[in-house]
């Protein structure tokens, strides 16, 4: 049986907002949202289709601060000369996600509230201590990226509200990158993903955020890991130490899953290639 449902296009994000006050669920790529409501894993009473909404598809830059539009795809935001330069993780994150196909429809905004423990561009907006900003009627409030999951698909999102801008400074300093493991190489689902990101300055590592994904309920900072790198030099000791501390904070973040035979050697072995790319060079 097909699901039933209201559909509405607001003009506007007032109209939005009221639609999603009466108990609206937002709909903008539908990558996602599509496949659960044909699988009847949702049953939304009414649908409020944001995806022209050109208030929320923006990509601006001021003072180091970076400003994006949760409408703005996988594909713009993968292909922006900005991003690739000021904040290179998530481009790269957002390069590897899906397929093209997916990539072309698919937005930063229903990647993030999703909150899908495997998405790509959640490890990648830790490292870049992004702020999201949520608004409803009520008004609009910021919140740390990391503090926006709850769990596995669940976040602090408030009946009503939407995402409406994902914020962060740009990564002047830094190197640093994104890396997975899937099933296959192309069109997977992480099985692992990382993102790193590294400050070098007279030979000694001064600052180092690393988030590991597809591996804990919610993203977090590997505290242990960049703990073991910060004021050391990048060799190949401190690296492997790293790697191995970041296996482990997971281990205890996760628990000894039946998937941790396998998962925390391909954490440590990634975690430990991603190293040696942004110390040495691919």
């Amino acid at each position: 049986m097909r699901p039933e449902f209201r559909y509405f296009r607001p003009k506007d994000l007032r109209e939005a907002l009221e639609a999603l006050a009466e108990g609206g669920r937002p709909l903008a790529g539908g990558t996602d949202l599509v496949v659960d409501l044909k699988e009847g894993k949702v049953r939304p009473e009414l649908l409020v289709d944001i995806s022209r909404l050109e208030e929320l598809r923006f990509l601006e830059t001021s003072d180091g601060l970076i400003r994006m539009g949760p409408l703005l795809t996988h594909r713009e935001i993968a292909s922006s000369e900005l991003l690739r330069s000021e904040a290179l993780p998530l481009a790269l994150a957002s390069a590897q996600v899906g397929s093209p196909q997916i990539r072309n429809v698919g937005t930063l905004g229903g990647n993030i509230c999703n909150a899908s423990p495997a998405a790509d561009t959640l490890p990648a907006l830790m490292v870049l201590e992004a702020e999201l900003v949520l608004q409803g009627l009520r008004g609009r409030r910021t919140v740390p990226f990391g503090r926006f999951f709850v769990g596995p698909y669940k976040t602090v999102l408030e009946p009503g509200e939407l995402l409406v801008e994902v914020r962060f400074r740009g990564l002047r300093g830094f190197k640093g990158g994104f890396w997975k493991v899937g099933r296959r190489r192309a069109f997977a689902q992480s099985r692992v993903n990382l993102a790193l990101a590294l400050r070098v300055e007279d030979g000694l590592v001064q600052e180092a955020r690393v988030s590991v994904g597809s591996s804990t309920p919610t993203p977090v900072r590997m505290n242990a890991a960049e703990e073991a790198l910060r004021g050391k030099p990048p060799e190949e000791g401190v690296l492997r130490e790293t790697a191995r501390q970041a296996a482990e904070a997971v281990a205890s973040l996760s628990g000894r899953r039946p998937s941790a035979s396998y998962k925390l050697p391909a954490i440590e072995g990634l975690l430990w290639r991603a190293l040696q790319e942004v110390v040495c060079g691919p």
